[in-house]
C-alpha cells in the first residue's frame, strides 16, 4: 500500500515489462454479483483497493458471507434476497459502490442509509438514480436535500413499470439493470442523454454471462425480464485498460520501450479504445497475445477526440497532448467534471503551471503543444490526475513534485514501484 505523501520525479527513460493491475470495474461487479448469487464464488487476482473494501463491507451488510486471502475472495451469496443492513453503509470514495448499492438496497422493504467520504457527499450527484427508484415505487431521499449522499432508501421497487431517467453517468444505468434483474417481472428502462456507453456494455456482458434475460433495443432503451437467479462462479479478474493508460502514456512521451502483460483484448472494457487513439496520434503500439508493446515513435500529432466512451482517459490523453504537434481537443467530456474531482479544471490548472496552452469549455478541454517546465503539481486527491501528472514529470527536463499521492491506492497501489522497476527516477516522500 502506498503511504508516501508526495513523489519527486525526474526525467527518465523506461525499459522492461510490468503486469497490468486487475480491473477495478470487474472486481467490484464480481463481488456484487457473487454476493447476489446462490451458493459460493471465488474471485481470483482481485484489485486490492479502498473501493474493493467498500464493496465488500456493503455486501456483507446485505447478507453475503465474504472471506479474503491475499489472492482470492470467497463469497457465499444471498440467492437474490439481500438482507436489511444492520448499520449505515459507507461507500467510501466509490461512485460504483454508491450507485450499485443504492439500486440493490431499493429491493428491500426496509430503510437503508448510505453515506460516503467528502467527495461522494459533495461531488457525486445521484438525482437521476433517486428519481428512477422513486418512479419504480421506492422512496429515496437525500438527507441534506442536495441530491447527494447521505441518502435514505426504502423499497421495494416493483417491476411492470417504464422508467425514464438521465443516463449520462453509466453507473446509474448499470445499477438499475442489476436491481431490475432481481424483480419479479419485466422492467423497461428509457434513457435520456446516454453516456459512457461501453461501461453499460460491461454490465450487460456480466448479465449475459450470468444468464439474465435482457434486450438492448438501442442505447436509449433496454428491457430487463426479471426473475433472474444465478449460481456462484469462479472468476479471474483481467487487467485494467483504464489503469494501464498511465505507464502506457509515460512510455509514449519519454520515447521508451516497455511491455505490459496480463491483458485480455477480447474484454469489453471501454478504455481499450485509448490504445487506438494513441496510435492515431502517432504512437507506435503493438498488441501481441495478452501483451502490449510500446516502441519509440518519431512524431505525435494533435487530433480531435470524442472521449465519452473512455472518460477516465482524459487526464492521460491531456498529458500526451502536451507532446503532440499542434492542437488536441477532447470533447463530449462533461461527466468528467463529476468524478473524484473536476478533472477538466484540475488538468487544465496543472498543465498550465508547467507552460502548456490549455483552454476549456463545459464539455471539453483543448491543449496545444509547447515548451514545458518542471513544476509542483497537485493530485486533487484524484488517482487518475495524480498518475497522469506523474507520467508528465518523467518527460520534463527538471525534477517535479506531485503532492497528495496516496489517492493512487484506489486503482494502482504499485504504480510507483512499477515505474521504478522500469527505470524511472522517482523519490517517494513520507
Amino acid at each position: 500500500m502506498l503511504t508516501a505523501h508526495a513523489a519527486r520525479i525526474s526525467q527518465s527513460h523506461l525499459t522492461g515489462s510490468i503486469a497490468a493491475p486487475p480491473s477495478k470495474s470487474h472486481t467490484l461487479r464480481a463481488i456484487l454479483f457473487a454476493s447476489l448469487a446462490k451458493g459460493s464464488s471465488k474471485i481470483k487476482r482481485y484489485l486490492v483497493s479502498p473501493d474493493t473494501d467498500a464493496m465488500i463491507a456493503a455486501c456483507r451488510q446485505l447478507g453475503a458471507i465474504i472471506n479474503l486471502t491475499p489472492d482470492t475472495i470467497c463469497i457465499t451469496g444471498v440467492a437474490g434476497k439481500p438482507c436489511t443492513p444492520a448499520d449505515i453503509i459507507d461507500v467510501g470514495n466509490s461512485g460504483i459502490v454508491l450507485r450499485f448499492i443504492m439500486a440493490v438496497s431499493a429491493l428491500l422493504p426496509s430503510h437503508t442509509l448510505i453515506t460516503g467520504d467528502h467527495s461522494v457527499r459533495t461531488r457525486r450527484p445521484v438525482k437521476p438514480l433517486m428519481d428512477a427508484l422513486n418512479s419504480l415505487g421506492g422512496a429515496c431521499y437525500s438527507l441534506k436535500g442536495n441530491d447527494r449522499a447521505p441518502l435514505q432508501i426504502k423499497g421495494p421497487i416493483k417491476s411492470g413499470h417504464t422508467c425514464t431517467f438521465n443516463g449520462s453517468d453509466s453507473q446509474t444505468v448499470s445499477g438499475l439493470m442489476i436491481a431490475a434483474s432481481l424483480l419479479e417481472g419485466k422492467t423497461d428502462l428509457h434513457i435520456t442523454h446516454p453516456g459512457e456507453i461501453p461501461w453499460v456494455g460491461l454490465t450487460c456482458h456480466w448479465l449475459t454471462q450470468l444468464g439474465v434475460n435482457w434486450v438492448k433495443h438501442s442505447d436509449t432503451h433496454y428491457t430487463i425480464t426479471g426473475r433472474s437467479h444465478w449460481d456462484g462462479f469462479d472468476y479471474t479478474v483481467p487487467g485494467d485498460f483504464s489503469t494501464i493508460a498511465f505507464p502506457l502514456v509515460a512510455a509514449v512521451i519519454t520515447q521508451s520501450s516497455i511491455t505490459i502483460t496480463h491483458l485480455d483484448f477480447n474484454d469489453p472494457q471501454g478504455d481499450q479504445k485509448l490504445i487506438n487513439t494513441l496510435i492515431d496520434m502517432g504512437a507506435n503500439i503493438i498488441r501481441n497475445g495478452t501483451e502490449l508493446h510500446v516502441i519509440p515513435s518519431d512524431t505525435l500529432h494533435g487530433i480531435s477526440i470524442d472521449v465519452n466512451d473512455m472518460i477516465d482517459a482524459i487526464p492521460a490523453l491531456s498529458v500526451v497532448a502536451c507532446f503532440a504537434k499542434g492542437k488536441t481537443q477532447l470533447y463530449n467530456a462533461a461527466i468528467a467534471r463529476e468524478k473524484e474531482c473536476d478533472r477538466i479544471n484540475a488538468i487544465k490548472t496543472e498543465l498550465s503551471k508547467c507552460g502548456a496552452t490549455v483552454s476549456d469549455a463545459p464539455d471539453s478541454i483543448t491543449i496545444e503543444s509547447g515548451s514545458l517546465n518542471a513544476s509542483e503539481f497537485k493530485s486533487y486527491h484524484d488517482h487518475r490526475t495524480g498518475m497522469a501528472l506523474s507520467a508528465l514529470a518523467l518527460a520534463l527536463d527538471q525534477p517535479s513534485c506531485i503532492q497528495n499521492i496516496a489517492c493512487i491506492n484506489k486503482t494502482y497501489r504499485h504504480f510507483y514501484d512499477d515505474l521504478i522497476a522500469l527505470g524511472a527516477n522517482v523519490e517517494l516522500i513520507a
